[in-house]
């Protein structure tokens, strides 16, 4: 969905694009050069605990206010909304005057709660979601006209059009710090979309096991992709590997290249 204003900014127009991904966990932002996708600026930050829509308000009004990078006018801002307040329709059925009926069943929403929803459009997917909409508004005052996603919608968008083995499943777990995105599909049809909270490694591979066990997969010889938040050092990756034999990292071929940064982890907002 894209919001159009005026840009109020004063900083010089020098073809750059803005990329932010956002969550009550964090926030990234990522500027690049808006013809070769050079990196032009990243920057990550990690709260220790999850905060409000409220204080992730504040944390990046601070964010933006105490870096000059962030000011200028860009060609383009995306923004990425990672919550676990969406869900996958069909094309075929979806009715946007229905878009709560849908979102409904598998999260907690208000009657206040502002609706949004993108296209995945290879596939015929629509996904519905709650946006943070303080931080929209927020946005739309700083940089005028933007456009903004689900995390889950780059997510398909990007595996769902990758290249595959037409025989064997396609398996993608993509790591937040508490919650995981779970994506299967076979000969480029989704199979499986859906969001998992965790608080341990034994949450984690519960949760992976039991999608596996689900569409018939196998521990032994179905491979698992990852992405996002998870290194071949950490608890998480020791535990799939106890159950699962063959683990890849998402190599991200297509997306920019972030300095310093494996490729997998910032898999979204490279991929934008």
């Amino acid at each position: 969905m894209t919001l159009n204003k005026q840009n109020n900014n004063t900083g010089p127009i020098a073809h750059q694009s803005l990329s932010v991904q956002l969550a009550l966990t964090g926030h990234s932002f990522l500027i690049t050069h808006t013809h070769t996708k050079e990196v032009l600026f990243f920057c990550e930050t990690i709260f220790e605990q999850a905060t409000t829509p409220e204080e992730l308000l504040t944390h990046l009004n601070q964010k933006i206010n105490d870096t000059p990078e962030l000011k200028n006018n860009f060609d383009d801002v995306v923004l990425i909304h990672c919550n676990d307040m969406a869900t996958n329709v069909p094309k075929s059925l979806f009715d946007p005057q229905k878009a709560a009926e849908y979102l409904k069943f598998n999260s907690k929403i208000l009657a206040t709660d502002f609706i949004a929803f993108d296209t995945v459009h290879t596939q015929d997917i629509i996904t519905v979601y709650t946006p943070y909409i303080n931080v929209n508004n927020f946005f739309f005052d700083t940089y005028g006209s933007f456009s903004y996603y689900h995390a889950t919608t780059k997510l398909l968008e990007t595996i769902l059009n990758s290249p595959s083995d037409i025989n064997s499943p396609k398996v993608h777990v993509h790591v937040f710090k508490d919650s995981f995105t779970c994506i299967v599909s076979k000969n480029s049809k989704l199979q499986l979309c859906n969001t998992y909270s965790y608080k341990t490694p034994e949450d984690f591979i519960y949760y992976i096991l039991f999608c596996y066990e689900q569409l018939g997969l196998k521990p032994e010889t179905d491979t698992v992709t990852l992405s996002g938040a998870i290194t071949k050092d950490d608890s998480l990756f020791a535990l799939l590997f106890t159950y699962i034999r063959h683990i890849n990292f998402e190599p991200n071929n297509k997306g920019v290249d972030i300095k310093d940064t494996p490729k997998h982890e910032q898999f979204i907002i490279s991929n934008i």
